[in-house]
């Protein structure tokens, strides 16, 4: 019977979770689902890619149908307890993958309305893929290189659903005197980007609707945020994990009842010193207790449905087991692409002072995660100097580029204010950016660096995530990054929305192989130059090396 296959069988393969309904036997849930469910009825067949001709070939099913051993077979668990109810199977419209306006993919017309005024006509990849399939209520995972435009592939699905621009209903909307209470969370892990978010928000609900949405960050004033809370009472909030988790402790924010929860730059979200914050953060929003939590399905009754949306340029394999605790059959989201998270296999992280070898699978994920992330249009090079000649060398750099807007990575914060003298020794107009300067001084500084009144912004790790400056066409790794994905993390600030930029590493003699390394993960070539005369002179030719497969 090759028409009838379970989709849960041909989307998850051997991962039946048979675990939610212990009294139905194996051989009865296969028989239930192959009777009930047809591939007619499903929206497609599995992972689905849009190749260059734009065509859909269908996608063939590579394992076989058979039953799984009582022995091998095995039990998820988490400590997280997850919404009640069935797998659901997955129906995307194709057609979206190649979608050239905003009104084919299902948004509302005021939204749409913004968006033509604020010069948004046609969608990026990632946005034509992630919006429809947000709209259809699956937890997602959204991957896409650094300024590809992932915040508004989920800023605009739940503004269709939240606030003045969203899709009428005729249940009760905008009732008179009745409480508005918080309908998403979005949580960032620095101020910088969580700031760069809100403004995302303000500029597409425009300047009537700004109250809307509110930041909570940490390094402003915390009583200042609370009052704002309680007389504007925005129904989305944007804010570290941090400032959101003591604001939620002190009972001044109510999530319980929340339907979105964004978790953007997962990756960094996952860090031991957000640990605490996050677990309450997870613990609160969208968890609403019901009446009967002493009912047959007792916990499981406790929670109510929300739907949880991860964003990063990265996806190591941590995300793929935070994406499976956290979230109910999460989706991975790639440029035209759709898979289901329990297709991803388990790795674990590059190591760029070990042993180079491609033999080890677990790198696969890694590699490729950090593969995916980085800009196309972007020019590697990397600079062979003394370390007490670097900061002369980046001055000769930026010159030979002729680079209007530089952002410079150092590894340690307090390395930072010595080298802004020397560059301003130079005769370079040059600032400082990092986590100990005030809101006010990094705010400051951040307006000045985009009106172009600072030339070269040097930081530390901090701002490689969520600065959005789209005029940047230079980056500098004074320092080298740990690994390839903070390289690409740090590339990703330039070449943004298919602009064209380069990125220098300046490094000794003895860390040469590094870079090699570097350029074997990334599959990119990372040339050797010198700059001499004012010009950049390549002096040893790379060739791009095969991705990790």
């Amino acid at each position: 019977m090759p028409a009838l296959i379970s989709p849960r069988l041909l989307l998850f393969g051997e991962s039946l979770s048979l675990h939610r309904f212990p009294h139905v036997s194996r051989n009865a849930w296969f028989h239930r689902s192959v009777c009930s469910l047809s591939l007619a009825s499903l929206g497609f067949k599995g992972d689905l890619e849009t190749p260059e001709n734009g065509k859909i070939n269908e996608v063939k099913v590579l394992k076989s149908l058979t039953e799984v051993p009582k022995s091998k077979a095995k039990v998820v668990r988490s400590h997280v307890v997850k919404a009640a109810g069935p797998h659901r199977s997955l129906e995307i419209d194709l057609s979206i993958f190649n979608a050239k306006s905003f009104f084919e993919l299902g948004l509302p017309p005021l939204l749409i309305e913004r968006l033509e005024k604020e010069g948004f006509k046609t969608p990026t990849d990632v946005q034509a893929t992630a919006i429809p399939t947000i709209l259809e209520d699956h937890d997602v995972v959204i991957q896409s290189y650094t300024g590809s435009g992932k915040t508004l592939a989920y800023l605009l699905p739940i503004l269709s659903e939240v606030g003045p621009l969203k899709t009428r209903t005729s249940e009760g909307d905008g009732e008179p005197g009745k409480k508005t209470d918080i309908e998403a969370v979005i949580v960032a892990p620095s101020r910088e980007l969580g700031m760069q978010i809100v403004r995302e928000f303000e500029k597409i609900l425009g300047p009537a609707h700004k109250k809307v949405v509110q930041q909570l960050v940490g390094g402003a004033n915390r009583t200042r945020q609370e009052e704002a809370l309680r007389k504007n009472k925005p129904s989305i909030v944007v804010g570290t994990p941090g400032r959101l988790s003591e604001i939620s402790a002190a009972g001044k924010l109510h999530t319980h009842g929340c339907r979105f929860l964004v978790l953007d730059e997962v990756d960094q979200l996952l860090s031991f010193n957000f640990r605490e914050d996050m677990h309450r953060i997870l613990e609160h929003v969208g968890r609403k207790s019901t009446g009967d939590s002493h009912g047959p399905k007792g916990s499981l009754a406790k929670r109510a449905e929300r739907q949880t949306v991860l964003v990063s340029a990265t996806v190591p394999f941590s995300v793929i087991r935070a994406a499976r605790s956290w979230g109910h059959d999460p989706l991975l989201i790639q440029a035209k692409k759709v898979m289901s998270i329990e297709s991803i296999s388990p790795t674990g992280p590059i190591n760029l002072s070990g042993p180079s070898t491609n033999s080890d699978p677990s790198q696969n994920l890694q590699g490729q995660s950090a593969i995916q992330s980085l800009p196309p249009s972007l020019k590697h090079y990397y600079c062979v100097t003394k370390i007490q000649h670097k900061v002369d060398a980046l001055r000769r750099c930026v010159h030979a580029l002729d680079a209007k807007s530089v952002i410079v990575f150092m590894n340690h914060t307090k390395q930072l204010k010595d080298t802004v003298f020397k560059l301003e020794a130079r005769g370079m107009v040059a600032a400082e950016l990092h986590g100990d300067l005030g809101k006010l001084g990094r705010t400051t500084t951040l307006k000045k660096f985009k009106n172009g009144e600072v030339r070269i912004l040097v930081t530390n790790e901090l701002s490689a995530r969520g600065l959005d400056v789209a005029e940047c066409d230079l980056v500098v790794n004074l320092d080298l990054p740990t690994d390839s994905i903070h390289y690409a993390h740090r590339a990703g600030r330039t070449g943004r929305l298919g602009r064209k930029g380069t990125v220098v590493t300046i490094c000794e003699d003895s860390q040469v192989f590094v870079v090699k390394k570097l350029q074997k993960q990334l599959s990119v070539p990372i040339a050797a130059c010198e700059f001499t005369e004012g010009k950049l002179v390549i002096t040893e030719e790379e060739k791009a090396i095969p991705a990790l497969r």
